[in-house]
């Protein structure tokens, strides 16, 4: 850390800004310590052109939009948030962690890892993602009911999701663009038993409506398909470095290996969302997040005080309470307005 560096201290640093990492921060700052969202920005939420299955949510809401209103709730609460890319991480001779970030440094006592991953596209051409072009199964399969759907991908569970989408629609093409097939044999057995078309040839061409929807895909043997959209199964990229600096497990897939409320093997510090394994959903992320934030809280709370501390310190008194920081005590006072 240069002398130029700008540095700053917290209770907890969450990385990450998508649904799983606001919503740990968000418990973390209400339940009364000092708490920082740094994000590089973007992501798979920010993507979303519309939020699914999300209870309270209209689907009219973009994953933008989302997001915009989860970090106003975090600056009304008090926690500070930085646009910035976490490069490393390390421990301090005091045992918290400094995380080293393109324009400042930062340091906790705890930290979440809300890193998430990213989808492996394959090659063009391609529809355009959103529009035709979808990753996520459990999040759009209901927009393809009744329509012509294709799966791209040549691995075990692009033939899976393509036998899922039977339950949705009959017409559903499996794209394996050229490539040989990776499925089992058996796996072959079911397709063959099951009305999916396997698409060989490579994809050529692609033909947009004028909303910007998919119309159709072209192939190389010069046929025309016409389809409402599809999925890409071509694997993900966890963004597990920082996980893997500060010495977490990582599973075999490449997630981060957590607790039922987070933890990570290394202590303090935990991981939450798409970075880890089960449903990559919006409701799941944000069931993590408040997980993991209630947890740390429990980590770090300083009343009731355990009795060992209380037979070396003596009574709490009066003067020590409440445990909220004062800032974070003015900002709760100034954000409630009981009786006005």
């Amino acid at each position: 850390m240069s002398e130029d560096t700008e540095h700053h201290e917290y209770e907890v640093v969450v990385v990450g800004g998508g649904p799983a990492g606001m919503t740990a921060a968000l418990y973390s700052t209400r339940l009364g310590h000092q708490t920082a969202v740094v994000s590089r920005g973007g992501g798979r939420a920010a993507m979303m052109q519309e939020v699914h299955n999300l209870l309270g949510v209209r689907e009219e809401t973009s994953g933008a939009e989302f997001l915009g209103i989860g970090q106003e709730q975090l600056e009304e609460y008090g926690c500070d948030q930085h646009r910035d890319m976490v490069t490393s991480c390390s421990r301090t001779e005091d045992e918290r962690f400094r995380l080293s970030g393109n324009s400042a440094d930062y340091e906790a006592d705890r930290v979440v890892l809300a890193t998430g991953f990213n989808d492996v596209r394959p090659e063009p051409p391609l529809p355009r993602t959103g529009r035709g072009l979808h990753y996520c199964l459990h999040c759009d399969a209901h927009m393809f009911v009744g329509e012509s759907v294709y799966v791209m991908g040549h691995s075990e569970s692009a033939a899976h999701v393509a036998g899922i989408m039977l339950n949705f629609t009959d017409e559903v093409d499996l794209l394996t663009r050229g490539d040989d097939p990776e499925w089992s044999d058996d796996t072959g057995g079911i397709l063959e038993r099951h009305p999916i078309d396997v698409i060989e040839e490579d994809v050529t061409g692609v033909q947009n409506g004028e909303d910007g929807w998919l119309k159709a895909l072209e192939f190389e043997d010069g046929t025309v398909r016409e389809y409402k959209g599809g999925f890409a199964m071509y694997g993900a990229e966890y963004n597990n470095g920082l996980a893997r600096e500060l010495g977490c497990d990582i599973n075999d897939d490449g997630t981060i290996e957590v607790g039922d409320h987070g933890e990570t093997s290394v202590e303090g510090v935990y991981a939450v969302g798409d970075c880890t394994p089960g449903h990559n959903q919006i409701p799941v992320a944000l069931g993590q997040g408040a997980k993991a934030g209630i947890h740390v809280h429990f980590q770090l709370r300083d009343f009731p005080r355990d009795p060992d501390e209380l037979d070396e310190f003596g009574p709490v008194r009066s003067d020590e309470v409440p445990g909220i920081p004062d800032e974070l005590l003015e900002q709760a006072v100034d954000f409630h307005t009981y009786g006005e």
